[in-house]
């Protein structure tokens, strides 16, 4: 009876090392934010902004606290709501080494909007935030 316990202990035991071990594999694994490259930044912020992907947007937001996925969320809906396409990404004023990006696009109605965002760079990641340039 007791072995039988034990059996049920040590694979009881076993599951949960697994488990600590899958989670800090795939935690170790995250791609880091942001984008390796100005250029690739811009590629992926435009994708995401037309696709309406939180996910795509959340992971090149620098964004202060824990917020940033629900910021991205609420932010793709309101572009999906207002039929958001065409949306196109211009860094500046020197595409190599930018301080902003300017997202231009389309509502659905065909209206046309554009409004820049500060790109930061960290450990060689681009970003971009919703805040103003800091001198």
């Amino acid at each position: 009876m007791h072995i039988r316990r034990d059996v049920k202990v040590g694979l009881s035991i076993a599951a949960a090392v697994a488990w600590i071990g899958a989670v800090t594999l795939l935690i170790v694994h995250e791609p880091a934010p942001g984008a390796a490259s100005p250029a690739e930044l811009r590629d992926r912020l435009a994708a995401a902004l037309t696709g309406h992907d939180a996910d795509a947007f959340a992971g090149l937001l620098d964004y202060p606290g824990s917020g940033g996925d629900d910021f991205a969320k609420d932010y793709v809906t309101v572009l999906a709501d207002h039929g958001v396409h065409d949306v196109r990404v211009e860094l500046g004023p020197d595409a190599a080494a930018p301080a902003h990006a300017t997202v231009t696009g389309a509502t659905g109605d065909g209206r046309p909007f554009s409004y820049p965002l500060t790109v930061t760079t960290e450990d060689g990641r681009w970003t971009v935030a919703f805040t103003p340039p800091l001198p």
